[in-house]
């Protein structure tokens, strides 16, 4: 099973419903079989640029991280030819991409777990709303601002859940000091930058708490969380306390 190689259950769940998603929103803006030109802004390990290149679009992979960029040139190096030929891996920071391309040079752009390391985001946002074509796709995946205390208050921690609904400032599993996004906030800013918001989903929902970190469970079972997270993903009010928030805007 492909998932096991993601490594644990809320990066599995992360990926695979962030690519139906951005699957389902492809289906519904473009043409069926139209090769698409696709910017994944820090790609990280690379699952989803090697998911959209398999499907045929061609994609150009941004990170600057040296380890992530080495494991993404590992599996692209394992793909046929015809896989290799459609993705293009550089290093380089998503802040700069007006340095790398030209305005309209994508149909869609990604920029997934990215944003919590970016301490004003909005000049970023900007640069990656002019790399798209006119109705384009612009691919966002945050930390929900607005459900920052669900992760403590679950965890038993109530000092930090009570912190957490007046802040979108955290410290990650990693250690490392982020931010959060809240909706309102990031509607607000796709629409001044010409990509207003189309939709948004919950990601992880069920799914983000220590106890289910691990190993993946048995094939059906699996099938099942999944489903029961892409379903909470789509419906209110469970999508608006997901960990993470996925919101699509639409170049004008």
């Amino acid at each position: 099973m492909w998932l096991e190689g993601l490594g644990g259950l809320r990066n599995a769940v992360r990926q695979e419903l962030v690519g139906r998603q951005v699957d389902e929103q492809i289906a519904q803006r473009f043409p069926v079989g139209q090769r698409l030109r696709v910017l994944d802004v820090g790609m990280g390990q690379g699952t989803q640029a090697l998911r959209l290149a398999r499907a045929g679009h061609m994609v150009t992979g941004l990170e600057q991280d040296h380890g992530m960029l080495d494991v993404a040139r590992a599996a692209l190096a394992g793909e046929p030819a015809g896989i290799r030929d459609r993705v293009r891996l550089m290093e380089g920071d998503g802040r700069e991409t007006g340095a790398h391309f030209l305005p309209g040079s994508f149909d869609v752009v990604l920029c997934h777990g990215v944003l919590m390391y970016v301490a004003e985001p909005d000049a970023m946002l900007a640069g990656l709303a002019r790399m798209l074509a006119p109705g384009g796709l612009l691919s966002l995946l945050v930390r929900n601002g607005d459900a920052l205390a669900m992760r403590p208050g679950l965890d038993g921690d109530w000092a930090g859940a009570l912190s957490a609904f007046d802040s979108v400032d955290y410290t990650n599993r990693l250690g490392l000091d982020v931010r959060a996004d809240r909706l309102a906030g990031l509607t607000s800013t796709l629409s001044g930058i010409g990509a207003p918001l189309h939709t948004w989903y919950g990601v992880r929902v069920f799914t983000d708490g220590t106890e289910t970190a691990g190993q993946l469970p048995p094939e059906d079972e699996l099938e099942r969380l999944l489903a029961a997270e892409e379903r909470a993903g789509r419906t209110d009010p469970y999508r608006g306390v997901a960990a993470l928030l996925h919101l699509v805007g639409v170049r004008g």
